[in-house]
């Protein structure tokens, strides 16, 4: 894989390995992730996180289900998550001695260049003073004509405008696959995609959990950025710990677009 190599790294994390279908925070996942980070800045990655959660946790703080509510109501759900995540965060890298920072984005950041570029000097002094930005999309501002709706095409615009050689899609799947493996056992998981073609999308759905808001197709849309970007993209299941490690050791089976 292209990590080993790549000096600057986006890793995307899905709301379902912050937190469970029962609502319960994964906090020993987020721990073993920690570690990962920490083994990637020991060999001097410049690393950038996406993280899904806010209103996922703004939800399991109000007990709310995300599935009934509204935009107006949603980003105000979102501001009263994002501080239950960046805590989260917090509590868990303090313990990897890892120092973070919280960039929050809209569409217009990553699309008008002027935007794109002071973003981009903001990762950039982030790197030279040791600390690791993570990155959420302003779900409490931008309306649903700006938004992304998703952190999968953020992430690899993020990826795009920080010139990153390699973005990690960590989710609850492990890629694409040739047929639904919940409906056929004879499924088998694609490896290496160089050419995003209808074939391709055709295999794409759009299914996601309680908590998630992407689903394949986002992921297919983002994997076209990042070709565009002259950036590698895998998908990989997130589920187990240390995910990052089993990549860089090649444990572990994932999806490449190359």
């Amino acid at each position: 894989m292209y990590l080993k190599d790549s000096k600057t790294v986006v890793i995307k994390i899905g709301s379902s390995l912050l937190i469970n279908d029962k609502k319960i925070i994964r906090e020993k996942w987020l721990s073993e992730f920690a570690k990962d980070i920490h083994y990637l800045k020991k060999i001097k990655k410049n690393i950038i996180l996406v993280s899904s959660g806010a209103i996922a946790l703004g939800c399991k703080k109000l007990k709310l289900s995300k599935k009934k509510l509204k935009l107006d109501k949603s980003q105000a759900v979102a501001s009263i998550g994002q501080i239950e995540l960046m805590n989260l965060f917090k509590k868990t890298f303090n313990k990897s001695k890892i120092n973070l920072s919280q960039i929050l984005l809209t569409l217009e950041d990553t699309e008008k260049r002027r935007r794109a570029i002071n973003a981009k000097r903001t990762f950039e002094n982030l790197f030279s003073l040791g600390f690791i930005p993570i990155v959420n999309e302003n779900d409490s501002i931008a309306t649903s004509e700006i938004k992304y709706g998703d952190n999968d095409r953020l992430a690899s615009r993020v990826a795009q405008i920080s010139s990153a050689d390699c973005l990690i899609l960590l989710s609850d799947v492990s890629g694409l696959y040739s047929k639904d493996p919940k409906l056929d056992k004879k499924a088998k998981l694609i490896r290496e995609i160089k050419n995003i073609d209808q074939n391709v999308e055709k295999l794409a759905t759009n299914k996601t959990g309680e908590f998630g808001s992407g689903g394949m197709k986002t992921k297919i849309d983002a994997a076209k950025i990042c070709q565009f970007s002259g950036c590698h993209m895998a998908i990989a299941n997130g589920l187990i710990n240390r995910p990052i490690q089993k990549i860089l050791t090649k444990k572990y089976m994932y999806l490449v677009f190359a």
